[in-house]
């Protein structure tokens, strides 16, 4: 009997323990987190440090000799000669057919631009990377809007269902009322009627959030059919700790891509400077062709030479100021929209802080006309029930209760929604 007992209750205990690992709770810092990862831009991170790898191997390879191979086959109509006749001496006179075949190598010594490139490279890598996470980080107001549009739709519905079974309640009743001649029929109609309505918007409200549910489902991998238990967040402490530190509004990834830019011009005005300066190769060839380097002679030869080349290119004509110039100015269009990009914080923030004490107070004017309105309807459904009061009053007292409460619920998202909102703003993680 004992065994019998056991059974039972496990196999009770099992549709229930499925569903809880079914139905996991979601978090909006959670969902964050996954839509970063869920974004097809996330393997741009790898990608773009195995295009880095492959610039700098280019890089490396200038440290190795260049060489080529080359090859030249001509005729000449007119060859030089000398048209001085000397006795008992015959100058000889040049084919007009040469041939030339010839490998060269050259072995770059002193490249003042190396070390500026690699620098450059680096500070490209760091912008590109930075640009990458602004985009990614992004996606977090998509995943709050979302986030919030389900909640808000969940807690209306929470509200709005109970209801539903109580509106059901007094529709038989009237009916029997009704059936037994002491109520008219219009009163069960009017009953049923806002009972109708109300599961209008109990439909509006369930594909407001299904809509809700299958953006989460694209933005960070949720199941739109199985999404799990959203919860509310808890964010009161973080904001208190964030409106502390207002004056420093750079937790934004976005400052990040903005130093990274500057970093990045630098390298480049690096760069334009080095090109300036002389560079120094070693050079040799090996040939084979005729007439060699002997211009007079007749014969195919082998032949080699070798030396140092000097480059430097000491009057630039003003090309090196004026591109340092354009490269200064691209500094300040930075600095520009870095200060732009501050104030449009400041001025989201003001509006953020501003609807967060707006709706602080809100919330607690809402607990005590949700208490008013509770007295009222219990009032006014004993009176419904002595049939003193009409359905029409009935109802209308009910669905002004149900109107506080949902805006209540709808406060509640609407708070943590703008705090979410105000933390995201201040680039800070939700947890």
């Amino acid at each position: 009997m004992t065994s019998r007992c056991l059974l039972l209750a496990t196999l009770v205990a099992l549709p229930t323990s499925a569903m809880a690992q079914q139905r996991d709770t979601l978090t909006l810092g959670v969902l964050q987190v996954s839509a970063r990862q869920h974004d097809p831009r996330a393997m741009e991170a790898d990608l773009l440090t195995a295009q880095s790898r492959l610039r700098r191997r280019s890089l490396n390879a200038e440290q190795l000799p260049v060489l080529a191979v080359d090859g030249q086959a001509q005729l000449q109509s007119e060859v030089a000669h000398l048209a001085v006749a000397l006795p008992g001496l015959t100058l000889p006179t040049p084919r007009r057919d040469t041939y030339d075949a010839r490998v060269s190598a050259t072995q770059r010594l002193i490249d003042p631009s190396r070390a500026p490139r690699e620098a450059l490279e680096t500070a490209q890598l760091g912008e590109s990377q930075a640009r990458l996470r602004v985009a990614l980080q992004n996606t977090r107001q998509a995943v709050n809007d979302a986030f919030f549009a389900a909640l808000r739709a969940e807690a209306q519905m929470g509200e709005l269902e109970p209801t539903l079974a109580d509106l059901e309640s007094q529709v038989r009743g009237a009916q029997v009322r009704v059936r037994g001649g002491t109520a008219l029929e219009s009163e069960a109609r009017m009953l049923e009627a806002e009972l109708l309505r109300r599961r209008q918007t109990m439909a509006e409200l369930q594909s407001s959030r299904r809509v809700a549910l299958a953006t989460l489902r694209d933005l960070a991998g949720v199941s739109a059919q199985n999404p799990g238990v959203l919860l509310v967040p808890e964010l009161s402490r973080e904001v208190v700790r964030a409106r502390a530190g207002l004056d420093s509004l750079r937790g934004r990834t976005e400052y990040e891509e903005f130093a990274a830019s500057r970093a990045t011009l630098m390298r480049q005005e690096d760069v334009r400077a080095a090109q300036d300066k002389p560079r120094v190769s070693a050079f040799g060839r090996l040939g084979y062709g005729r007439p060699g380097l002997n211009p007079l002679g007749d014969r195919f030869n082998t032949y080699w030479l070798g030396g140092i080349q000097l480059q430097w290119t000491p009057w630039p004509w003003g090309a090196t100021s004026n591109d340092r110039e354009v490269l200064a100015l691209q500094r300040q269009i930075v600095s520009a929209e870095e200060q732009s990009f501050t104030e449009m914080l400041r001025r989201s923030v003001n509006a953020d802080l501003a609807t967060i004490d707006r709706l602080s107070a809100t919330l607690a004017m809402d607990d005590e006309i949700v208490a008013l309105r509770e007295g009222v309807v219990a009032e006014t459904r004993h009176r419904y029930a002595e049939q003193v009061v009409t359905a029409a009053e009935f109802i209308d007292r009910e669905t002004e209760l149900l109107s506080a409460r949902a805006a209540r619920a709808s406060h509640r998202v609407e708070l943590a929604q703008s705090q979410a909102r105000f933390l995201t703003t201040m680039g800070i993680e939700v947890r």
